[in-house]
């Protein structure tokens, strides 16, 4: 895919939007540099790579790490869209790779695109949960607790809600938005499903005004 790679970084480069860069740079609070391709031309610029790489069955990291270290944020989208599209060949050591990413230019944007594949891992391999998640639970950095707390957001039914609970218990009294902000959207989407639980968890525990707002919100 090397070839095939630098073409699509140079097509990025060839659609730069200076102006519109700066909106979406603000936008993020100027973490990142951008190059200004909005979602839909990004799309569409990538759709026949993105096409072609998926043919190949298997996950590309070292092409997915080239990606994550160019400075423009579209290009860690890309990245993020290509392993959405092979999230099915995930395998248990690519845990590994998934926690450098999301410790590496982490924002709620590429976080919250990386929680589903841990979640895929997860359910794939539930030993995991053990031998790696718990401890992201109590872990210092902000993002992976709300990994933790997010990555079952589309189990639906199938929500391990021993560890739900774990995670939210442990970090109920954060001051950090998006761990708050992450126990309020994960009891939400999981009142879809289990109201009964989300109501009676959220009358049991002291949660933040915006964990309770969030979550209550279907109940």
């Amino acid at each position: 895919m090397q070839t095939q790679t630098l073409q699509i970084v140079e097509i990025f480069r060839q659609n730069t939007d200076p102006e519109y860069a700066k909106r979406m740079s603000a936008y993020m609070k100027n973490h990142f540099s951008f190059l200004g391709i909005p979602k839909p031309k990004r799309a569409a610029l990538s759709k026949a790579f993105l096409k072609e790489a998926i043919k190949e069955k298997s996950i590309d990291w070292n092409m997915v790490m080239y990606l994550w270290d160019l400075p423009e944020r579209e290009y860690q989208y890309l990245a993020l869209e290509y392993l959405s599209k092979l999230q099915k060949y995930l395998v248990k050591d690519d845990l590994s790779k998934l926690e450098m990413l999301i410790l590496s230019k982490s924002w709620w944007d590429s976080v919250d695109a990386l929680a589903p594949l841990v979640g895929v891992i997860c359910k794939g391999y539930p030993e995991v949960k053990q031998e790696v998640m718990y401890d992201w639970i109590i872990d210092s950095n902000i993002w992976l607790k709300r990994v933790t707390i997010i990555f079952q957001l589309k189990y639906k039914n199938d929500v391990d809600t021993e560890f739900l609970s774990k995670a939210i218990r442990s970090n109920h009294l954060s001051n950090e938005f998006f761990v708050n902000k992450a126990i309020g959207w994960a009891l939400r989407q999981y009142s879809k499903f289990n109201p009964d639980w989300v109501r009676t968890f959220i009358s049991q525990h002291s949660l933040s005004p915006l964990s309770i707002r969030e979550g209550s919100k279907y109940l």
